[in-house]
């Protein structure tokens, strides 16, 4: 069904941009020192990672529209129970906008997984 590729593509999209809204306002409030994760100066590889993680819902965007089914229920699932993952090990964090950011980046993680776990493809 095309609509579920839609509604996960849409998904990605809110998931990227809680996370960017997060990252800015954490820069806004003075809650990082540009350059720095947790006090210390980051290297180049440790930056390439978090362009990488970052980087993530933006090709799952693509991917949510161009993968076959039923390949792209797991590439999904997969991909968000990582993110679901990785974001509680970082609780809990300093700003109270942020702790409420992740339980939104939550919803929309469980929705992702929601959707693809739920769909059956008309053809199968």
């Amino acid at each position: 069904m095309e609509s579920v590729r839609i509604i996960l593509s849409g998904l990605w999209v809110a998931l990227m941009l809680t996370f960017l809204l997060g990252d800015v306002l954490r820069l806004f409030a003075g809650d990082i020192t540009p350059g720095e994760i947790d006090g210390q100066r980051a290297s180049q590889a440790i930056w390439l990672g978090a362009a990488a993680m970052m980087l993530v819902p933006i090709v799952m965007v693509v991917v949510s529209l161009t993968v076959p089914y039923p390949s792209i229920r797991w590439i999904s699932i997969v991909a968000s129970v990582v993110f679901v993952v990785f974001n509680l090990v970082g609780l809990p964090y300093v700003g109270w906008y942020d702790n409420f950011l992740i339980a939104v980046s939550f919803v929309f993680n469980g929705l992702i997984i929601w959707y693809a776990w739920t769909w059956v493809s008309a053809t199968t």
